[in-house]
């Protein structure tokens, strides 16, 4: 296994697990009612979010490369974070992820569960879905061929 390979596994666990955190322990419960709404509002809360979130995800990953000398680069690590962070922005404001499931023909699914006050629905699903997927892909962007 190459060395960016293995600098990928862990960086990409860190932020997947950071995600996690960043989307269920430090937003707010205001924010999560809030974020979505239209207006400046709404983008503020989403704002605010997103800072919390990409700053949980940066210690992380700063802790990770320290205690486990995974050899990040730091301009690497910041083009991967933007990279989960403006994605993750794109998705929480909500009416673009519901626009990109109707458009690909996922829109029944997106409305599975709606109204019922629930985390089970098909557009918390999709929401998840393509935080991880960003997350990975911003792994490997921090990642990178050879030691930086």
């Amino acid at each position: 296994m190459t060395t960016a390979a293995a600098r990928f596994g862990a960086v990409a666990a860190v932020l997947v697990c950071a995600h996690h955190v960043g989307d269920y322990w430090t937003q707010t419960h205001r924010q999560a009612l809030t974020k979505g709404r239209p207006g400046a509002e709404g983008h503020r809360a989403c704002a605010a979010h997103v800072v919390t979130y990409t700053l949980g995800q940066a210690a992380a990953l700063a802790a990770a490369d320290r205690y486990l000398g995974l050899g990040v680069h730091w301009r690497r690590a910041a083009a991967g974070l933007a990279v989960s962070a403006a994605t993750h922005y794109l998705v929480d404001r909500r009416s673009p992820l519901e626009a990109i499931a109707n458009g690909i023909g996922k829109g029944e699914f997106y409305k599975v569960g709606a109204g019922h006050g629930c985390l089970g629905t098909g557009a918390a699903a999709m929401d998840q879905s393509w935080h991880l997927g960003w997350c990975t892909l911003a792994a490997a962007v921090v990642a990178g061929p050879g030691r930086r």
